[in-house]
């Protein structure tokens, strides 16, 4: 009787370590994480051209913590900005649209645009990004809307610290105009500091506040630097610009422009170190995604194309194509260099695809280069379209057509960009059935991204 009794203790607890098994390797399927939501920094420089990092080749500026970003992740020799001047390419950037459909084709001024800006009905990349369940800040220029009802606030992100307008003197923070602009939230409120370092140190604070350790929640940080744009202003110069008056209360000697200028950028690529060093501090490295580029070209001769045709506001290569640098440790490869062409307006779908969701928004005009990232697959084919005062430009693979009105005539150039990148040898007289083949489809696009929209600024 006594050895029935053990016998039936023993199985009764087998039967309990079987079932603790059991339950525990349940709890072990159940606690395997999905995949996680990366935090999302996006940096982007202000009229930086495409020679002006040093692994870009600079021989002057140095710019060690862009090139270490470039090492841990990929750099893009054919990235373009939407635009080739400021405000076109936000708006491309955060409706991952061309920016012609937004109306939001030209520059909007501080002079002549100050009650208008991007529609409150587009769905922005902060707020496609708040449906994914992301924390949203942005410090930094803005430029698609001076007025309060066109504050970056309305428009998806939680906090905003920054300049509304195209430039402000980086030290007294008063834009072209003479109007103060600095803004927290929806209100105006200055403070002191350098541009540059402020949006530093904002940037900073959000990533410590918003560790997803602390919220349960990914965030996306939107730094939108105004270096190198002028007024030509270091770390320790004086203001410029005093409230009142947009004008220039004093000049710099043109023999510091250049030395200036240097600076300028190299405070800006240790701007950059400070936020990497802060994301190792927080132990965010591992699912924090770094992208850094430019919104066009440089302004004219104090900026270095690279090689490329033309500047700033030019629809040439020195206009549009600019650096651009992603980083995502353990996720993108390290070291490599991407020859795939992508613009401004391929982000908002690749964030949103990197969050695990699709885009809500009609007509978008980017595209995902989420596994071109992941895992180096190439692009689809498309063509590509820039259109700024009356000239427009055509990509469809090397081959690049442009359009220029002058005077009674529309000129039209061809050029070879896969052994012509300077655009120096014009191709179209013996290329005509090609000439027309794009010309057709560049007046097609012009008909679809404008029909129905209302001009912002042209």
């Amino acid at each position: 009787m006594k050895s029935k009794n053990v016998l039936n203790y023993s199985i009764l607890v087998v039967y309990v370590f079987l079932l603790m098994g059991c339950k525990e390797s349940k709890k072990e399927v159940e606690n395997i994480p999905k995949e996680s939501k990366p935090n999302i920094i996006l940096i982007m420089a202000d009229d930086l051209g495409y020679g002006e990092l040093s692994s870009y080749g600079s021989p002057k500026v140095k710019t060690p913590n862009l090139d270490k970003l470039a090492e841990k992740g990929v750099k893009f020799t054919d990235f373009h900005a939407n635009g080739p001047v400021c405000s076109p390419t936000r708006a491309a950037l955060m409706t991952g649209k061309y920016q012609q459909r937004t109306g939001v084709e030209g520059v909007i001024t501080a002079v002549g645009h100050r009650e208008v800006g991007l529609s409150l009905d587009e769905i922005t990349l902060a707020e496609e990004l708040k449906n994914q369940g992301y924390v949203t800040a942005m410090f930094g220029k803005w430029h698609l809307g001076y007025a309060e009802p066109y504050n970056p606030t309305y428009q998806g992100f939680d906090d905003f610290t920054g300049f509304v307008s195209g430039n402000i003197d980086y030290h007294s923070h008063i834009d072209q105009a003479g109007y103060l602009d600095w803004w927290k939230n929806k209100k105006i409120e200055d403070e002191p500091g350098y541009t540059t370092d402020l949006i530093t140190k904002y940037g900073k604070k959000f990533i410590k506040e918003n560790n997803p350790k602390k919220t349960g929640k990914p965030f996306f940080l939107y730094l939108a630097q105004e270096a190198p744009h002028y007024p030509i202003q270091g770390r320790n110069d004086k203001p410029l610009r005093k409230e009142g008056s947009g004008k220039f209360i004093r000049k710099v000697p043109k023999d510091s422009v250049p030395i200036i200028y240097k600076e300028m950028i190299e405070l800006m690529d240790e701007s950059v170190g400070e936020i990497i060093t802060t994301l190792g501090e927080e132990g965010l490295n591992e699912n924090t995604m770094v992208v850094f580029c430019s919104d066009n070209g440089p302004a004219g001769s104090r900026g270095d194309s690279g090689g490329l045709r033309a500047a700033k506001a030019s629809i040439y290569e020195g206009g549009h194509r600019v650096p651009a640098i992603i980083s995502y440790p353990g996720k993108v490869k390290e070291g490599w260099v991407s020859k795939e062409t992508v613009l401004t307006m391929d982000f908002l779908p690749t964030f949103v695809d990197f969050a695990n969701g699709t885009p809500s928004s009609k007509n978008i005009d980017g595209i995902s280069i989420k596994n071109h990232l992941l895992k180096n697959e190439s692009l689809p084919k498309r063509d590509l379209f820039w259109s700024f005062k009356g000239k427009t430009a055509m990509r469809s693979g090397s081959w690049k057509l442009i359009e220029i009105p002058k005077e009674n005539q529309i000129v039209y150039e061809l050029y070879n960009l896969e052994n012509d990148l300077a655009e120096t040898n014009n191709l179209a007289s013996s290329n005509q059935s090609l000439v027309e083949q794009m010309k057709q489809k560049m007046s097609d696009w012009k008909k679809d991204v404008r029909q129905g929209v209302e001009p912002v600024a042209n």
